[in-house]
């Protein structure tokens, strides 16, 4: 897949070279052309086929998490620095 990607970026690569060197042709558009040509549709592509091996990924991990007993740091479902019941309030200032 990586080799088609590679092979992609090239041929749009070249596009904007043809296109920056062109006599009625500009830097600018040479951007335009790599970017709208060659990055977004690669930056898809990858994103769209490395689908399947990230939900693998994390299935393994929540697994392997699953068998050992261990819990991710933050999973209570509880913000962050929440104040629990009971805690100690705050000292203030004395006038």
């Amino acid at each position: 897949m990586y080799i088609l990607a590679i092979g992609w970026l090239y041929v749009a690569l070249m596009m904007a070279l043809a296109e920056a060197t062109n006599a009625v042709g500009s830097v600018l558009g040479a951007m335009v052309t790599f970017v709208c040509y060659g990055l977004m549709p690669v930056g898809l592509l990858v994103y769209l086929l490395e689908r399947p091996a990230r939900r693998r990924r994390r299935e393994q991990e929540q697994a392997l998490a699953a068998t050992t007993g261990s819990v991710a740091p933050d999973a209570g479902g509880h913000a962050p620095g929440a104040a629990e019941a009971g805690s100690v309030a705050p000292v203030r200032k004395e006038p």
